[in-house]
């Protein structure tokens, strides 16, 4: 028997029509306050799904999707690797702090191959970019600081720091601690003696997030034109430090710290971090979705998305390999989990028809790390994805996204009648419920529940089964409250989420059954099960029983 092949369910061998997978990104389960988004909304489809008996919530965050522990919230790379690979893998803050915990990051080639390059040459310099806060979903300032100590200790004795604001997966003006936390370590670091050498070691550039750098999926690549020239040319606004730039942006707006405008730091009008030949980049991010366009940047020959200017010749490496079919970056430090074996491998070894559909912003979800951090088709001729392009704009202020249109292009292949298997991804709960506007987010789920209504009607019709499910919280937790003083909450949550099977044609035949550790990693076993497939072997049990 074939490793990939799947054997036909004894009890149950699938409804006549398809089965769709519809991810709320973002959408949690939390208690019923005011600040619950999900819970505001006026949702009775959602709520008869929930109060329904093929209803249970799944934990989406810390050990439960490979995470280092339960302190740490889930994220839609992680929930859709759990959603669509049926097993927990250690993921990229676990790998990374392993590696730093045995050192092991640091005996590497591409460590001492960065580090080389700038030692014995004062005019040299290692440059660490990355997202600058603790989150713990792309990347965490501790991981930062102990590559700054750790390349003085081996003779670096100039370093750049380039800092991305978070204000999403932390408080929206959360910066000023982190950039105190960091000219902390620095001031440490420059205090000491390198080789008879005084330590040079900066915050060079800065700004939001959602403004510069960060960009995914190919959405906006001007952010990435921004980022990439601030930190590399030092093309910015002027100030004297980080704190600064912060202070002032503060002063002259109500925006949150994702949204911040592009800065450089500089000494004598001329800025202390520009990129020259011969200098190292680090990107400490170790999350992938958000790194790859700056990576491409940095290394990619007969690059085209924008101008480079006078492109610098740099040693540059990723904190994990980013994409690895694409091989982006060229040089990392930590290898990623090795996902094998993924539900889609399995369906298509079975000859099943199956598409995605999502908009830009989480298109890559339900198809890259929903096959394993895998670029492309598993197979062409039995898959179809689908990109309806996301608009350029804040989200709380088109809070149905291209929802409307992901629903339509999903009925459309559903009601084709070429495919067993269906995934979509809505990401409005998540997306929307960043920009910390409630109201906004209200509305958003109920463009949720129209959406739903509208697919499970059209499910209803072809004799079909559908699943209703999140890979982690966030809509539901909209501000937090202290001595009476709200503020928004614009990152993820600890909640867990819904999951729910809407099956016309049930009859009896199967009844939920979470096992006692339920989890998004449960969800694929369930998905082979309704599709007429026993589960493989290795992958977590099902949700449902046919006892």
């Amino acid at each position: 028997m074939n490793d990939l092949s799947l054997q036909p369910h004894p009890d149950f061998a699938g409804r006549p029509g398809p089965l769709l997978v519809i991810v709320a990104d973002g959408v949690g389960v939390a208690p019923e306050e005011d600040y619950n988004a999900v819970h505001r909304a006026h949702t009775p489809t959602l709520d008869a799904l929930a109060e329904g008996p093929l209803y249970t919530e799944l934990a989406a965050h810390g050990l439960a999707v490979g995470l280092p522990t339960d302190d740490d919230m889930g994220n839609s790379e992680v929930g859709h690797n759990a959603l669509g690979a049926g097993r927990i893998f250690a993921q990229g803050a676990k790998l990374v702090n392993a590696a730093l915990a045995d050192e092991s990051i640091f005996e590497t080639d591409v460590w001492q191959a960065a580090i080389a390059r700038v030692t014995g040459d004062g005019t040299k310099t290692l440059h660490f970019l990355g997202l600058h806060s603790d989150g713990n979903v792309h990347s965490h300032t501790d991981h930062l600081y102990q590559l700054l100590r750790r390349a003085a200790a081996e003779g670096v004795t100039r370093a750049r720091v380039h800092i991305l604001l978070d204000g999403r997966d932390t408080p929206a003006r959360s910066a000023l601690g982190y950039i105190e936390a960091t000219e902390a370590v620095l001031a440490e670091i420059n205090g000491g003696d390198i080789n008879g050498e005084k330590p040079d070691y900066r915050i060079a550039s800065g700004g939001g997030r959602m403004t510069i750098t960060m960009d995914r999926y190919e959405a906006d690549w001007e952010m990435v034109e921004k980022g990439y020239h601030c930190h590399t040319h030092g093309a910015g606004r002027p100030f004297t430090s980080a704190a600064e730039a912060v202070e002032t942006m503060y002063a002259e707006s109500d925006s949150g710290d994702q949204y911040l405008d592009e800065f450089v730091i500089v000494e004598s009008g001329e800025p202390v971090g520009a990129m020259a030949d011969g200098d190292s980049v680090i990107l400490f991010n170790f999350r992938g979705d958000r790194a790859i366009e700056i990576s491409r940047a940095y290394e990619e020959t007969g690059f085209t998305a924008f101008d480079r200017g006078d492109h610098p010749d740099v040693f540059y490496a990723g904190m994990l390999e980013y994409d690895g079919d694409t091989k982006v970056p060229k040089n990392y430090l930590v290898p990623p989990p090795a996902i094998d074996r993924t539900m889609g491998e399995f369906l298509c070894f079975e000859k099943v028809h199956s598409f995605a559909v999502s908009e830009t912003q989480k298109f890559g979800h339900v198809t890259y790390f929903w096959n394993g951090n895998r670029s492309g088709y598993i197979d062409e001729d039995l898959e179809t994805y689908v990109e309806i392009p996301s608009d350029n704009v804040e989200f709380n202020k088109t809070p149905s996204m291209k929802l409307r249109e992901i629903t339509a292009e999903t009925v459309r292949l559903l009601k084709s009648g070429r495919f067993r298997f269906g995934r979509i991804n809505f990401p409005n709960g998540d997306m929307v419920g960043h920009t910390g506007d409630l109201e906004a987010t209200i509305e958003a789920m109920e463009v949720v529940e129209e959406c739903t209504a509208r697919l499970m009607a059209v499910i209803k019709q072809l004799d079909g089964v559908l699943i209703y499910t999140a890979d982690h919280g966030n809509a539901d937790i909209m501000y937090t409250e202290k001595d009476g003083v709200r503020s928004p909450k614009t990152s993820h949550t600890l909640s867990p989420v819904p999951f729910a099977i809407y099956d016309p044609g049930h009859n009896g035949e199967y009844t939920m059954s979470p096992p006692t550790d339920v989890g998004l990693s449960h969800v694929a076993a369930t998905i082979f099960n309704l599709l007429g497939y026993q589960a493989p072997d290795d992958y977590n049990e099902s949700l449902i029983d046919f006892g």
